[in-house]
Parts: structure tokens; C-alpha cells; sequence
């Protein structure tokens, strides 16, 4: 154990904020030993450590294992040892520890399971079901965890052989064994019923039952399962209604063993309802019954939050089925669904009035984003619409009056009854909202039977314009307009948007917040015809006070935590950069001080993704709209807290960073590369920074930008070769095959030829192994691509015949194989319009000029002409100015995972051939010069070879 004592240590100094950077430099170098892992897991398990050093050991080896498990291509990174070593051990440690550290060495069996489970770990299945005890709840506990960590990976997964081959081995082992652990279990429960801890235990591990359960059914229904539906059927209302008082808790916040095991029973509820309703339906009676009983029954407590919208989304489903729909079909029925359930859980409650003045952004994440998608009043709301949708007349007519007499309470003591008014609000958004939300137009279809406009005139309108009115009431009406923001006309938009950006002057954070979020929809709004919705002609004299304004609630406390804490507000800023675009340049001075600022808080300690991608985005547009003769002066201010970020190792921002640096070096690509960056060539050339998956598109965006700026220093320096083996490592594996491609497209282009000459065998040598041996669809059309653009080169000293020449080196007459079985077929499947331009220039020049298809390959040439004649019967024609920056519904990117593209400095597609715009034109005359030049060569070739409709389309181009 001795050995394991300093490790342990810096373990301890990486949980002490004054030494953990340096900590964990030292814990990374220690990563290369072979072993490392092992000492980790050892250090996990023993109980000779304080459990905080124990837990920070199982972090870092989770984060090892994510890093180092396999590489791209799925290949082991460690020693088969340490590989076999760690699958035999983590399952029995897991088991052993406590459930705080079980959660992180579950992440990583999850991360190992991702690419070894089955076919390289197939013994898992039976070691787990080996370690199950009948009466063993705290064992099975942990055995049930471990086969979660692994299962549940199969929920998000869409439909594929693969996938269901690997959960047909593990359903076909694990299924019956489940199922009489489960039945044992519930014998365990009933013989142990005045034993509190014992009860808790088997909580526990009914909890984690369920979860299992629903892993192992969330893809297809196993026979197993739908042969013991009767049974399964029977536990899962047991314990729906069970009630024992040693299992009540006092905590109102934190939700309970008996809460959180009814949450997961409505959970696989609505997962049968909606997978398996056949299956399911006779058994569906007693579940609505029960959860109707536990709706009316349940008290307003924090800690049934959960369960309430669970049990609300399972009668949503069940609402959605004609057949069972029917149950709700009496106006009685409907009266008391609405003022039992509906009306009491989108109530505010005292704990929501807390939330809104104490942790004002969790309430605005809850409420906007559903980043907690188990509140009351979402699925209250819900469910009221699923049931107007089957029963829209008397539904509406009896929420609205429902409406109506909240208004009324409102009115008769405003003071008193203001929360009346928030239900109103909140039943008629549930009422008038029909179909989905999306996060780009909210609400786009209403319901017929009631006018939201009206609505908002008379009962929200006058809130924005009250300075005394409460400041939820006035969150209401901001959000009515957010939601319904598709619904409001252009004209009703113009003149609400003045009262919107008053808001984000006021004092209340959820009010100001709200209006950031209002203000910031809109902007990014068109209309049918895709102007936007609010000229920026009108934003562009307030932008100086606006963006002054919204930077002032971002840096209104220091601490990096708080300056990051609002996304909404930063999105905000994005957005109104993104609006001004060309007028960026009246307010870069100050935006590029305060975004600069805020970089070098908040690189301090990166807490929210989603508002420092809405940051960098920022910086972004910053860069887009600068005039180019004004962006090396932008780079040199954003150039230092860039260098820090790089020099610290912030890896959350190093991908960002990369891509901005690549744009402000694009911005002026003739222009030689500035002093400060020179610094950046080595870092970038070297192994490190290529180490990290995420740092690789950014990358090579940046390589791509320095090389044409940095020419004569690579060649002085030696260096060509270093950036020719990037290519040769990105090129090796499938998923950065294109990326490869791009940096080699770049070398080409800029260096000049003399300076390549000794690398071409090396270059086709590489893709000739890979066409033979590791060849995918990608590869081959990326490889025609890049054949076409060597070929259309000719001006640069290449062209079709340097090509010939240059594989023959490689091995004599080759290309006459390539050509046919590859080049020519696959250039007709080039999709993007740029790639089959640069395809119709490459064969135009090669039937002007190449003189290998005169001498050596003449059956080639009328084969490569009636090619070129397919490609122009649909001519690529020229991309439009691209000027809208790409809308990304962001609430799906997955953040700080890897690489997240910047859509502000996103990079168009280069156009090696802007003069050329009406191809067809193009070639005809092309052809038409080199005839004469070739003294009618081509004419006779023509007449020679080609049939009678190729000569006829031919000659037509050429007469253009």
C-alpha cells in the first residue's frame, strides 16, 4: 500500500482550490505508467483512505478512462494487462463501494462498455448475474447499479442490428434471472415490513428495479417480459399504492424511497403505453384509477414534484389513446380533472414564490427550457392540452371559465390574490397552445376557440407598462409574448418591442432576464418571406445603450461563477451582434473591452457551457463583421486572453479559441502572418494539442488559415514536412478522413510545386494503401475530389498529366485502373456543388491539354467528355452570399463534449473559381481556344469518337 501514499496525496492537494492545477499536472504525468489505472481503482476500494480521497481517485479515473480507453478506431490506448486487469476488477469493487463513488466508476464501465460490451467483454452478463443473492439487497444493489451504468446507454439509441443483437445476448441470459430477483424481492419487502433499514435497502434496490426494467424494455419488449405481463403487471400497482410509515421522510424538498419508486413506476408506465400499448392494454384499467387517486391525494410538497409529472405524463399518454381517452369523455369528469389536478399543480406554491426570489435562474431554466422537464405546472399543462385536443369544445369551455374566475379573484384584491393571475395565465397558455413548441417559434398553432390577442391586450399589456405591477405578473406577460411569438403579427411586434427592451432595465433579475430572453427571440424571427421581424435599422441607434446595458448585468459581480451564471443574457448580446452586422463597427471598441474582460474571468473556472458558447459566439460575430482592413488591429486586442487561455490549458475554451484565431487569420489570407502568432506554429505542429478528439476540427481549421500565411516561414523552418504528417495521421482513420483532405487541399494550394516534390510518392503511396486496404464510400470520394483539384491545377504546375506522372512513380501505369474503376464513376456521385465544379473544370482541362490522353489513353478521352456532358446536364450553379449566420437550435448541442462548432465564424465553402459562373459557357469556350490552340485536334477527336447527341450538346457549348 506504501506505493499508492504519494499518489494518494496529490489526489488529496487536487480537492484544495490553491493547489489542484498543479496537482493534477502531476496526477496527468503519472497517467503514462503503466498500471496508473490500477492504482487508482486500488486507492477506490480501500477503506484505509478518507472517503474524499477515495471519491477524487474515482473521478480521475473515470476522466482517465473516458481519455484513454480506446483511440478513434476503437483500439486499446493501454496495456492488454491494465485492459483484462480493470474488467475483471471494477465489477466486484463497484459492488463494494460507497453509492457516492459508485456513481463515477459507473460512468466509467459505462464509457468501457460503449466499446468493448459485448463481443469484447462477453463475460459480463453472467458475471453480474453470478454476484445476485436472493436476500442480499445492499449486493444486489450494487450489482443492478453496475448493469444500469451499462444498459442504460441503450435508451437515446436509435434502431440497428448491432444494437439489437447485443440486447437479444442480454435479454436472452438476463431477463428470467431479472425477473425472479425482482419477485424475491418483493417476498423480501412483505417479510421485512417493520424493519426500517432493511426496508430501506430493498428501496434501494427496488429502485433500481425499475430503472433496469425500463433499460431492458425501452427498445423492444422481451418475451420474457411479455409472457410474465400479468405478474409484472400486478408488482408495479402494488407498489404504486404502497403506503408504510417507516418509509415516509419529513424532508418537503428531497423526495423519499416511496416517491422516487412511484416516479419510476409511472416512468415504465408510460413507456408500455406508448411501445407496447397491444401488450399492455388490458392491464391499463387499475394504473389509471390508482394515479387519479394519488393526483387528488398528494400534497403541493417540492418532494412530489417528480411524481405529480410523472403521473401527469402518464394520463397525457393515456389521454392520447382514443379508446382510453374515452374515460375523460363526461364534461363532470373534465370539470374535475380541471379543478382537482389541472388548476392546483400550475398554482404557484410558496417554494415556487422562494425559488423566484432566491434562485431566480433556476426558476428560468425550469421554466423556459425544461432543463428540468418534472415540474407540475409543464405537465399539468400538458396534460389539459392532450385532453382539448380529444374534447376541444367543452375542455375549453370549462378551463376558460376556470380563467375567468382566477381574473376575478385578481381583480377583487390585486394585492392580495396576484397569484390568481399567474394561473389564469398559465391555464389559458396550456388552453389556447395546441401541437409542439419549438425553441425557434414557440407556439405555432392555436386553438380556434379562443383569441390571444384579445387575451394579452386586455389582461398582460398593461402589467408591461405598470412600474407597480408584481414582478411575476410582469415574467407572465413577457412570456405570453415569448411563447406565442409566432402567433403576434409584425405590426402588434413593433409596437411591444420598445416595452420589452424597457424591461431589461428593471431591477428584478427574473423580469430583466425575461426580457433578454423576449428581445433576443424576436430579433432572431422572419417573416414568411425571411426578412426579419424587426427591421435592424430600428436597433441599430439603441445598440450602443442596449449592448452597454446587457454587459452591465453580466459583469455586475466579479466572481467567475456569477458572471457566468445567465446564458440568457449572453445569448442576448450574440444576438444583437449578430443583428447590426455591418454596424458592428460603431460599437466594436467598447464590445471587444468587455468581451475580453469576461474572457479572462471566467477562464479562470468554465461552470456553464451554454454561456460561454454564447461568449465565444459573440466574439464571433465580432470577428464575421469587422472589415477585413480592420481585423489584424481586433486580433491583436483579443490575441492576449487567447494566448492564456492556450498557455493554461483551459480545454473547455481551447476549440473555441482555435476557431476564432482561424477566422481572424482568414479575414486577410494574402497578407503575411503577424508577429505575435509566429509563436503558434510549434505548439500547433506538435503531438499534444492533436491529443485531445475535441481540438481536432479546430485545429485544422487553424493549420488551414496559418499555412498560406505562414508559407515562406514553414519552408525556411523545415516544416512542410510536419504539417504533411498531420495529414498522414488524420488521414489513417475514418472520422477525420475530411479533415485530412482539407489540410492537404491547402498545402497544395499555396506551397509551390518545387517545394512538394519529394512528398507526391509519399502523399498517393498514403491514399493508394487506404483505397486498397481501409477504403470506405467517404474516402473514395474525398480521393476524386482531391484528384479533380490536383487536374484543374494545371496553372500551377499540375494539372491531369502531373497526376499520371506522379503515379506512375508510385507504381508505372496505375492510373489507367484508377481512372476507370474509381475517378470516373464516382465523380458523377460528387454531391456539393463546389466539388463538381472544380470535377467539370479538372475534365475540361484534361480533354484541352493532357497529353497522356493523347498518347496513352485515347480510348479515355471521349469517355472523360461524355462525363464532363453528364455533369453539366445539371450544372452546380454558384452559391449565394451566404450572409444569414446559421440558427442553431443550441438546447441540443451537446456542450463542452468535444468540438461545438461556432456558427458566427462558420467557414463557407471556398470557390477556387469565382470568375467562372456559367459553366457550360466556360467549357465551350475553353474547348473551343484550345481546338484552335491544337491546331483542330479537338474537333476530330469529336468527330471520331463521340455518338451523334454528344456531338450535338457538345457543339452546342461550344457555339455558346
Amino acid at each position: 500500500m506504501a506505493n499508492l501514499a504519494p499518489l494518494a496525496q496529490l489526489l488529496d492537494a487536487s480537492l484544495d482550490p490553491r493547489q489542484n492545477k498543479e496537482a493534477e499536472l502531476k496526477i496527468r504525468s503519472e497517467e503514462k505508467k503503466p498500471g496508473f489505472a490500477l492504482s487508482l481503482l486500488q486507492i477506490t476500494a480501500s477503506s484505509d483512505f478518507q472517503y474524499n480521497t477515495r471519491l477524487a481517485s474515482a473521478l480521475f479515473f473515470k476522466n482517465f478512462i473516458k481519455r484513454n480507453w480506446t483511440d478513434v478506431e476503437g483500439n486499446y490506448k493501454l496495456p492488454q494487462q491494465d485492459v483484462t486487469a480493470i474488467k475483471t476488477e471494477i465489477v466486484g469493487l463497484m459492488i463494494s463501494v460507497p453509492r457516492g463513488i459508485q456513481t463515477q466508476l459507473g460512468e466509467a464501465i459505462s464509457v468501457i462498455a460503449d466499446s468493448d460490451f459485448w463481443e469484447r467483454w462477453d463475460t459480463l452478463v453472467d458475471d453480474l448475474i453470478s454476484r445476485l443473492k436472493p436476500n442480499d439487497p445492499v449486493v444486489n444493489a450494487g450489482v443492478l447499479q453496475v448493469a444500469h451504468s451499462i444498459f442504460a446507454r441503450w435508451r437515446p439509441l436509435f434502431r440497428s442490428d448491432e444494437l439489437f443483437t447485443e440486447i437479444n445476448h442480454v435479454l436472452s441470459k438476463f431477463a428470467q434471472p431479472f425477473l425472479s430477483l425482482w419477485q424475491s424481492l418483493d417476498a423480501y419487502i412483505e417479510s421485512h415490513s417493520n424493519d426500517k433499514q432493511a426496508l430501506q435497502n430493498a428501496f434501494t434496490e427496488l429502485n433500481l428495479t425499475l430503472q433496469l426494467f425500463y433499460d431492458l424494455s425501452c427498445q423492444d419488449l422481451s418475451p420474457v417480459f411479455e409472457d410474465n405481463l400479468q405478474g409484472i403487471s400486478g408488482l408495479l400497482l402494488k407498489y404504486l399504492t404502497y403506503k408504510n410509515d417507516l418509509l415516509e421522510t419529513d424532508d418537503e424538498s428531497e423526495p423519499g424511497p416511496l416517491e422516487n419508486t412511484k416516479a419510476e413506476i409511472f416512468e415504465a408506465l408510460t413507456l408500455y403505453i406508448g411501445k407496447y400499448y397491444d401488450d399492455f392494454s388490458k392491464h391499463v384499467g387499475g394504473f389509471v384509477e390508482s394515479s387519479w387517486h394519488l393526483l387528488t391525494t398528494t400534497g403541493p410538497e417540492p418532494k412530489n414534484d417528480t411524481l405529480v409529472s410523472k403521473a401527469l405524463l402518464f394520463l397525457t399518454s393515456i389521454g392520447g389513446i382514443n379508446k382510453q381517452a374515452q374515460t375523460f369523455a363526461d364534461a363532470n369528469i373534465q370539470t374535475q380533472i380541471i379543478e382537482k389536478v389541472v388548476v392546483p399543480n400550475v398554482a404557484l406554491r410558496d417554494s415556487d414564490v422562494e425559488m423566484f426570489e432566491d434562485e431566480p435562474i433556476e426558476f428560468i431554466r425550469r421554466d423556459l427550457e425544461g432543463s428540468d422537464s418534472e415540474t407540475r405546472r409543464r405537465a399539468a399543462g400538458d396534460f389539459l392540452r392532450q385532453l382539448s385536443d380529444q374534447f376541444e369544445q367543452s375542455v375549453t369551455q370549462i378551463a376558460m371559465s376556470y380563467v375567468q374566475k382566477c381574473l376575478q379573484d385578481f381583480s377583487a384584491n390585486p394585492q392580495e390574490n396576484w397569484r390568481s393571475k399567474d394561473t389564469a395565465v398559465s391555464l389559458f397558455y396550456a388552453t389556447a397552445a395546441k401541437g409542439a413548441t419549438t425553441s425557434t417559434h414557440g407556439v405555432t398553432k392555436t386553438n380556434s376557440l379562443v383569441d390571444i390577442g384579445d387575451f394579452f391586450t386586455k389582461h398582460l399589456a398593461g402589467d408591461l407598462q405598470d412600474d407597480n405591477a408584481q414582478a411575476l405578473i410582469k415574467v407572465d406577460a413577457i412570456k405570453f409574448l415569448y411563447v406565442f411569438r409566432s402567433i403576434i403579427t409584425k405590426e402588434q411586434w413593433q409596437s411591444v418591442m420598445p416595452l420589452l427592451v424597457n424591461h431589461l432595465g428593471h431591477s428584478n433579475y427574473c423580469v430583466y432576464t425575461y426580457a433578454a430572453v423576449g428581445v433576443e427571440r424576436v430579433l432572431a424571427m422572419t417573416d414568411e418571406s425571411g426578412k426579419p421581424v424587426i427591421d435592424p435599422g430600428h436597433i441599430a441607434p439603441l445598440a450602443s445603450n442596449l449592448l452597454e446595458h446587457l454587459f452591465s448585468l453580466v459583469e455586475k459581480d466579479s466572481a467567475p461563477e456569477k458572471v457566468q451564471e445567465n446564458e440568457f443574457v449572453m445569448r442576448c448580446i450574440m444576438r444583437v451582434l449578430i443583428v447590426l452586422r455591418d454596424g458592428v463597427a460603431t460599437v466594436a471598441e467598447s464590445v471587444v473591452q468587455h468581451l475580453t474582460t469576461i474572457t479572462n474571468i471566467i477562464a479562470a473556472n468554465p461552470s456553464n457551457p451554454k454561456f460561454y458558447y454564447y461568449h465565444f459566439e459573440s466574439i464571433g460575430a465580432l470577428i464575421r463583421f469587422t472589415p477585413a482592413d480592420q481585423s489584424e488591429a481586433l486580433g491583436s486586442v483579443l490575441f492576449n486572453p487567447f494566448a492564456a487561455i492556450l498557455s493554461n490549458g483551459v480545454e473547455e475554451f481551447i476549440p473555441y479559441v482555435f476557431q476564432l484565431l482561424a477566422a481572424l487569420l482568414e479575414a486577410e489570407p494574402t497578407k503575411p502572418l503577424p508577429a505575435q502568432y509566429k509563436p503558434l506554429i510549434a505548439p500547433v505542429l506538435g503531438p499534444q494539442l492533436w491529443e485531445q478528439r475535441g481540438n481536432i476540427p479546430a485545429l485544422v481549421r487553424l493549420l488551414t488559415a496559418l499555412v498560406p500565411r505562414a508559407a515562406d516561414e514553414l519552408i525556411a523552418g523545415n516544416q512542410v514536412e510536419g504539417v504533411l504528417g498531420i495529414f498522414q495521421k488524420l488521414v489513417s482513420t475514418k472520422i477525420y478522413e475530411g479533415y485530412a483532405f482539407d489540410l492537404l487541399e491547402t498545402v497544395i494550394s499555396t506551397f509551390p510545386p518545387s517545394a512538394l516534390e519529394k512528398y507526391w510518392i509519399h502523399i498517393i503511396n498514403i491514399m493508394l494503401t487506404r483505397l486498397q486496404n481501409k477504403q470506405s464510400q467517404g474516402f473514395q470520394i474525398r480521393f476524386v475530389r482531391f484528384y479533380h483539384f490536383v487536374a484543374a491545377r494545371d496553372d500551377k504546375g499540375l494539372g491531369a498529366d502531373f497526376f499520371v506522372a506522379a503515379t506512375d512513380r508510385v507504381q508505372n501505369d496505375i492510373f489507367r485502373q484508377l481512372y476507370l474503376s474509381i475517378i470516373l464513376p464516382k465523380t458523377q456521385e460528387l454531391a456539393r456543388p463546389m466539388d463538381r465544379k472544380v470535377a467539370a473544370i479538372s475534365l475540361t482541362k484534361t480533354l484541352a491539354d493532357s497529353q497522356a490522353f493523347v498518347d496513352r489513353y485515347p480510348k479515355g478521352w471521349p469517355l472523360t467528355c461524355n462525363a464532363l456532358l453528364k455533369l453539366l446536364e445539371d450544372p452546380p450553379l454558384p452559391p449565394k452570399a451566404e450572409d444569414m449566420v446559421a440558427e442553431l437550435d443550441v438546447e441540443d448541442s451537446s456542450f463542452g463534449v468535444g468540438f461545438t462548432q461556432l456558427n458566427t465564424v462558420r467557414r463557407p465553402a471556398p470557390d477556387p473559381y469565382p470568375e467562372v459562373t456559367d459553366l457550360r459557357k466556360w467549357v465551350g469556350h475553353y474547348l473551343s481556344a484550345a481546338d484552335q490552340r491544337h491546331g483542330g485536334r479537338i474537333g476530330k477527336v469529336v468527330s471520331d469518337n463521340l455518338s451523334n447527341d454528344a456531338k450535338r450538346v457538345l457543339g452546342a457549348y461550344m457555339a455558346l
